[in-house]
């Protein structure tokens, strides 16, 4: 029977569903929630790393932090505080949190967030020519800072040395045979449940001087009429902890949570970016002289969608009844599909 502290079945569901809308590294969704009498735990799927494009599973637990951060938004929107134990069992490393919640008055604040949730989408399309406000970059650091990282943006310089360890990356997985053909097995989808759809992503943007994007298979999106590469106002950001432990990685994906939300609040569009982080020696280009030293995690490409650009479609996900079992319920095995 339920801990009569603890939320009903209906408002635990609510809330993993909404967890799951967390952006995942090619949509892998490497997570697995656990229901206890008065604790909800968070798990961390290692037959969903994906070894050629994360070969040390930094993307696995950013994502997972991605989703924790969303579980606690829409926890507090439905009344509930989350009060998060990160790591507690040094013996199971993939044991990422227990969660046990207590009655909460919502915020209007929280309540935005947790609206946002719904409605981001992990937009690839060129931006408009609108400049993003300072304000509302200083807004994202904020809800960075909450979560113990910070949020830069990358200009002047920066911006140089990250658009060239963007290149560098990408010419370096273009020549490995491997990581193509991940990558093709984890895009072009269709009917699945999980892998990055076909209609969601745009074909590689050849324009002299855009960012170099992942040749995802079979792309199938279109960008909007008029949009040009040259008018593009996309703000890079760089998310980084002054260390590289699971710990840091798991708060650098709930502050990657945090920030896409706040961005989808401000109306913005928001694609996350880890591929210059996935090769260890580009990554160290993009510490030395973008994050002076702290440990990048995430960069993030936010700008305006172009006034004509039409709403995408949701990414599908997995079951609930595929990612949320009881606690003492034995494990399940990935089935690619």
């Amino acid at each position: 029977m339920m801990d009569r502290a603890f939320p009903d079945d209906f408002t635990v569901k609510t809330a993993v569903a909404m967890a799951v809308r967390a952006p995942s590294v090619h949509n892998s969704q490497p997570w697995n929630w656990r229901l206890g009498d008065s604790s909800l735990h968070l798990y961390a799927d290692p037959e969903r790393r994906l070894p050629e494009t994360d070969p040390d599973g930094r993307d696995l637990i950013l994502s997972c932090g991605a989703a924790l951060h969303h579980l606690r938004v829409g926890f507090a929107a439905l009344g509930w505080a989350a009060e998060v134990h990160r790591l507690p069992n040094p013996g199971e490393p993939d044991h990422l949190a227990a969660i046990t919640l207590h009655p909460h008055n919502p915020s209007q604040d929280e309540i935005a967030m947790a609206a946002a949730i719904p409605r981001r989408r992990t937009d690839r399309r060129r931006h408009s020519s609108w400049v993003v406000p300072r304000g509302h970059v200083e807004a994202m650091s904020r809800a960075a800072a909450l979560e113990g990282t910070v949020l830069q943006a990358a200009d002047n310089s920066a911006r140089y040395y990250l658009a060239t360890a963007i290149e560098e990356a990408a010419d370096r997985h273009a020549a490995d045979p491997a990581y193509r053909t991940e990558l093709a097995a984890w895009s072009g989808r269709r009917l699945s449940p999980d892998g990055v759809p076909a209609r969601n992503t745009p074909a590689p943007d050849d324009t002299p001087g855009a960012l170099r994007t992942r040749p995802f298979a079979d792309p199938l999106l279109a960008q909007p009429v008029g949009a040009k590469a040259e008018d593009d106002e996309t703000v890079l950001l760089v998310l980084s902890t002054a260390s590289d432990d699971r710990m840091s990685r798991l708060r650098a994906g709930e502050a990657t949570s945090a920030v896409l939300l706040t961005a989808n609040a401000f109306g913005l569009s928001s694609c996350p970016l880890t591929e210059p982080l996935e090769l260890p020696d580009v990554r160290d280009t993009v510490t030395e002289h973008v994050t002076g030293g702290s440990f990048p995690q995430m960069v993030l490409r936010i700008g305006w969608a172009p006034a004509n650009a039409e709403p995408l479609p949701a990414t599908p996900r997995r079951d609930l009844e595929d990612v949320l079992q009881p606690l003492d319920a034995p494990p399940k095995h990935f089935q690619a599909y």
